[in-house]
């Protein structure tokens, strides 16, 4: 009776693992499939890995990776937010480097509402009402994007360390936007809805 419970317990190990090894290869299928359609297709893959472990039926669907990618194209919008008022408390750009930055945090200030704005839009589409609604979250993506460019285009011929890390960042910011509208557009023209 003692020699039962070991191959039992064998067994359920190996039938229990196998299913995770082949949800995980599934989580990240739809995950690249999902990030194909994107610029930055490696930054997607990575921005995005933690919400392929959620159900297959979400993956499968476009409004989840647009969801996804609009909520961590906020969180960086916002951590950059962040990162620009203590580089101005830090007070070491002056005159027109001074004055891109201030211009930068109010541009980050509305890309963050505009994110924020697309994301609730994101979260109760509506058969009788989605492509009015995926029309203004692509505006409203689109115009955080345009923000964030802008807020480049401001530091246009400034150099300095400083200067360099804020277009750095703000460079990835935009990265990150960039495969949120991508992800956005593909949802729009799926026709789909959660």
């Amino acid at each position: 009776m003692a020699t039962q419970p070991l191959p039992l317990l064998l067994l359920f190990v190996t039938i229990s693992s196998l299913p995770a090894s082949s949800t995980a290869a599934t989580n990240a299928h739809y995950l690249e499939a999902a990030c194909n359609v994107t610029q930055h297709r490696a930054l997607c893959m990575h921005s995005l890995a933690s919400f392929s472990h959620s159900a297959a039926w979400k993956q499968k669907n476009p409004c989840w990776w647009a969801r996804a990618a609009v909520t961590v194209t906020l969180a960086e919008a916002k951590h950059l937010g962040r990162f620009l008022a203590k580089v101005k408390h830090g007070g070491r750009m002056r005159g027109g480097r001074a004055g891109a930055l201030a211009d930068c945090i109010e541009c980050f200030g509305d890309a963050v509402e505009e994110l924020h704005s697309s994301l609730g839009e994101l979260r109760r589409l509506e058969k009788g009402t989605f492509e009015c609604q995926m029309s203004n979250v692509e505006t409203w993506v689109s115009a955080a994007l345009t923000n964030q460019d802008g807020c480049l285009d401001g530091f246009g011929g400034y150099k300095g360390k400083e200067v360099g890390e804020v277009k750095a960042k703000v460079l990835n910011a935009t990265y990150f936007t960039s495969n949120a509208l991508a992800l956005v557009n593909n949802l729009a023209s799926s026709g789909g809805f959660s």
